[in-house]
């Protein structure tokens, strides 16, 4: 029986993939195998040292200690791509706003009194004030061109926009599903200098906090708008504040309000609702929820933020799933210790990143536990378990 904790409100329909006659899963117990979590700060969390996995049922882990966790063997996975469509539809609904200038015509149209007649001279007199603009034509520049930032590159192209697009590390997987149309910036600031909008899909870090700050802003376009649907700390706020009173920036779009931005007539502030449908968390409950049962039961790897990516189809026999550094004569140690215990490797499968290597290996017949215990004595290996 696998125990699984979940540290918030978990979809139930993604935790229905994790079947109750061997899975047990309960917020509070005790030696779980795995943790699932959404928004929950686990950094000053003591783990016991039953967990074997981490699932964050969302794309961004900067709650989770990563780096602590993968010095104890720990895979942490997450759901990228589960929650672009509703990213996806808040940045246009964003432009949308920003662009038409409707949550200042909406506090307008809420503030006025008298008789309907009344009403109607006042909304003929002040619509003036809320004139805007449309969005075919304009230059979109997306920052960061993973699951949600092709979504939002394809979906402005289709709504006529120009879009150009910054991302060093796009993946295969990312440029093919990329609108042949959308162009390739050269740096950030190539980007900045050319767009009417720009919005940003990274990971928050040491080389994207602040990304956005006063000497950025001075090369953009004037009356361009900012985005940030992605993390707090991507954009230095108070610069953006400035940008807005000089009217340098026609407008700032985000997710994360704060005392200085919540009641700047030129900003829209929203509650983090970037991932906040009903859709979005059942996609990221069941993707998190089917990778960490298959990483659990078949030592599979999907969407890991820390482990390489490795599947293994199960043969007939027992499974023996490895964690360790990722040294040399690693698989010649395991190797030889199975073969001293007469164990016959079926098949075989190896992969490694950075620090880290993982090593499945099925053989004709169960592991002796005095084989696992030899095998996690080797220097260097972190974890050791035989999967019937």
């Amino acid at each position: 029986m696998y125990k699984i904790q979940t540290l918030n409100n978990i979809s139930a329909v993604g935790l229905d993939r994790l079947p109750r006659e061997s899975y047990e899963i309960a917020s509070e117990m005790s030696s779980p195998d795995a943790i699932l979590v959404r928004s929950a700060k686990m950094h000053n969390m003591e783990l016991p040292d039953s967990v074997q996995a981490i699932g964050r049922a969302g794309a961004g882990v900067n709650n989770i200690p990563v780096p602590a966790m993968t010095e104890k063997g720990i895979p942490v996975f997450n759901a990228p791509g589960a929650n672009a469509n509703a990213v996806k539809e808040l940045v246009i609904a964003g432009m949308l706003i920003a662009a038409r200038n409707i949550g200042q015509a909406w506090t307008f149209a809420r503030g006025l009194q008298g008789e309907d007649g009344e009403i109607n001279k006042n909304v003929e007199a002040g619509k003036k004030n809320y004139v805007g603009f449309e969005l075919p034509g304009r230059t979109l520049g997306v920052v960061g061109l993973g699951a949600i930032g092709v979504q939002i590159a394809n979906a402005a192209h289709a709504l006529g926009m120009n879009v150009i697009g910054y991302d060093p590390t796009i993946t295969v997987k990312s440029a093919w599903k990329l609108q042949a149309n959308v162009e390739q910036a050269l740096s950030v600031d190539d980007l900045l200098s050319r767009a009417d909008f720009v919005t940003f899909h990274v990971p928050l870090n040491e080389h994207t906090k602040n990304m956005i700050n006063q000497s950025r802003l001075d090369i953009m376009p004037d009356n361009a708008v900012i985005l940030n649907f992605a993390r707090n700390g991507i954009i230095d706020d108070e610069a953006v504040v400035k940008a807005l009173d000089s009217g340098k920036l026609y407008a700032y779009v985000c997710d994360f309000p704060s005392n200085l931005l919540k009641d700047h007539p030129r900003c829209i502030t929203l509650p983090h609702l970037g991932a906040s449908t009903s859709e979005a968390e059942e996609n990221c409950a069941i993707m998190v929820s089917d990778q960490v049962r298959d990483y659990l039961e078949n030592g599979n790897i999907t969407n890991s933020v820390n482990f390489p990516e490795i599947n293994l189809p199960r043969n007939e026999g027992v499974r023996l799933a490895v964690i360790n550094n990722n040294v040399p004569n690693m698989l010649g140690q395991i190797s030889t210790d199975l073969a001293e215990a007469d164990l016959n490797i079926i098949d075989m499968l190896n992969k490694s990143r950075d620090d880290i290597a993982v090593t499945l290996i099925d053989v004709d017949k169960q592991v002796p536990a005095d084989v696992i215990e030899r095998i996690q004595a080797i220097n260097g290996v972190l974890s050791v378990r035989s999967l019937s």
